[in-house]
């Protein structure tokens, strides 16, 4: 009889925190305001607290309340889309949200290339062996490294990104391919180049993947760009897996090279943005993503 009454007494007291559980969440989804068809894979962030959430390939979400603050603002960021702010109070109902933005018209640049001889060129990592170490990421953080362009020729079209996917993790999850110019604050990525969804999967590990550019038209910037992978949501759940006694990798995991003597590789986190890794292997070079691009160049 005493078992049974402390049963109903814990809950008692466990059914209003469930209910406040509950009622501490943001649900919703993200949908273009003109075709109100959902957009995949979209940033979702609280700016004042910090925290962040990745729509899945449905446009849905869901991530904590605001806990700090009476009120904060949902920023959201969608590739091709307008960011867009939305104010949301602590306490109030959060569920079942429905936030439209507004899709950017983009004119793409032309190129003439009718006077000049056009080669491409590779550029980035040359090496087929990558450095120890790995770089897996959480849904909606990125890895980005700098292309850049040594020789400072005239640039044209991007041709192809490649990137060393890792043997470990699962190689064959989906990953959206980001290309960027470096002029947010300190050269760090900023405005898309790369404006489409373009979500690839790697047949496997352990070599190089590429991807074919060509159908996007991207002219590269003169002073090189970025190529980002983004770790996204695969269907409703994220894949793990143990190989290592204290580690859980996300889908798919890049390598690290270790060939150039200067920083080129910055790291996204959702409600925190942009920072460059600065590391080194102890003997002057730098720790940079495992990434290369075919480009097209003036002769």
């Amino acid at each position: 009889m005493l078992k049974r009454l402390l049963f109903f007494v814990a809950l008692g007291w466990l059914l209003p925190q469930l209910a406040s559980a509950q009622d501490n969440r943001m649900t919703g989804r993200v949908v273009d305001s003109k075709t109100k068809e959902p957009i995949p894979f979209s940033s979702i962030g609280l700016k004042e607290e910090q925290t962040g959430a990745l729509t899945n390939e449905y446009g849905f979400f869901q991530m904590a309340s605001p806990e700090k603050n009476a009120q904060d603002s949902l920023i959201v960021q969608a590739l091709g889309y307008r960011r867009k702010a939305v104010l949301v109070k602590r306490g109030t109902k959060l569920e079942d949200m429905i936030v439209e933005v507004e899709k950017i018209n983009i004119v793409l640049k032309s190129v003439d290339i009718t006077a000049k001889k056009v080669g491409s060129k590779d550029m980035g990592s040359n090496s087929n062996n990558p450095g120890e170490g790995m770089i897996q990421g959480m849904p909606g953080s990125q890895y980005a490294f700098f292309v850049k362009n040594e020789k400072g020729k005239k640039l044209g079209m991007i041709r192809t990104v490649s990137f060393y996917i890792g043997e470990h993790g699962f190689p064959k999850e989906p990953f959206r391919v980001r290309i960027y110019k470096n002029d947010g604050d300190y050269n760090a990525p900023n405005t898309d180049l790369l404006t489409e969804n373009v979500v690839v999967s790697a047949p496997g590990g352990g070599s190089w993947f590429t991807i074919d550019m060509t159908p996007y038209n991207i002219v590269a910037p003169d002073e090189g760009f970025f190529v980002a992978m983004e770790w996204i949501v695969s269907g409703d759940k994220f894949y793990t897996a143990n190989f290592m006694d204290n580690y859980t990798p996300y889908g798919q995991i890049m390598k690290p090279t270790f060939e150039f003597k200067e920083s080129r590789t910055w790291t996204y986190t959702m409600g925190k943005g942009w920072s460059l890794i600065t590391m080194s292997n102890g003997t002057g070079l730098r720790y940079n993503a495992m990434i290369k691009a075919e480009v097209d160049v003036y002769k």
